[in-house]
């Protein structure tokens, strides 16, 4: 039985810590600076938003991780990828800029990850504000049923964000393979020797939100440990 409980544990940890380990190892792996690249991360994004027309979109450094800001119409790349000629931040560049080109064509599966993502700050508010009030309550009312309904409302409140990461997975795909990519095959924008270096840049990009879900996970673990 221990050796269950220790495998099962290494597996759940794998989960949990796998792909952001994942990802961090591949976009180091491949962040290596190029100075034969033409150009930065962030110039390559300035460049493919004003090839799409959309010369309102910001460019700017972030130390808050690389995404897209549909509220603001920003593209937010962390100094590495702003700043760097690798490979690692041309392909990042070009998936963020292709959240942006999603975002301008309205495209129907964006639209609703911006307004499930929209509901997600309230979400864990109630939920951690479920946590905080759990132990007031039962001190109050002295009933151990009611604190576990609490501790489950909130659990079942913070597993809402695990599944809205999920979802947006094929967004996510679309952004690096469905447009990214074939902009950077096609347009010469990478050498074809980088082109398999930039597809595995893609797929951890894409699979970010996976890396959140688990982190979320994670986090809901913590708030109910003994």
């Amino acid at each position: 039985m221990p050796i269950l409980v220790a495998i099962g544990s290494i597996l759940v940890l794998s989960l949990i810590f796998g792909p952001g380990l994942w990802i961090k190892h591949v976009l180091r792996k491949h962040g290596v600076d190029r100075p034969d690249l033409p150009g930065t991360g962030g110039e390559l994004a300035r460049h493919l938003l004003d090839e799409a027309k959309l010369t309102d979109v910001k460019v700017e450094p972030t130390d808050k991780g690389d995404h897209y800001d549909p509220t603001a119409r920003i593209v937010r790349l962390t100094p590495p990828h702003f700043d760097g000629r690798s490979i690692s931040a041309v392909a990042v560049a070009a998936h963020e800029v292709s959240h942006a080109i999603q975002h301008a064509r309205a495209e129907p599966a964006f639209m609703r990850r911006i307004e499930m993502v929209s509901h997600l700050v309230w979400v864990e508010r109630l939920a951690i504000g479920i946590v905080i009030l759990a132990p007031i309550v039962l001190a109050i009312m002295h009933s151990p049923a009611l604190l576990i309904l609490q501790v489950l409302a909130a659990m079942a409140l913070m597993a809402i964000g695990v599944v809205v990461h999920l979802v947006t997975l094929p967004v996510e795909f679309d952004a690096s393979f469905g447009k990214a990519l074939p902009v950077l095959e096609q347009r010469g924008y990478l050498s074809p020797q980088d082109m398999p270096a930039a597809r595995s840049v893609l797929k951890a990009a894409a699979f970010t939100y996976v890396a959140a879900a688990m982190a979320t996970l994670l986090n809901i673990v913590r708030w109910f440990r003994p």
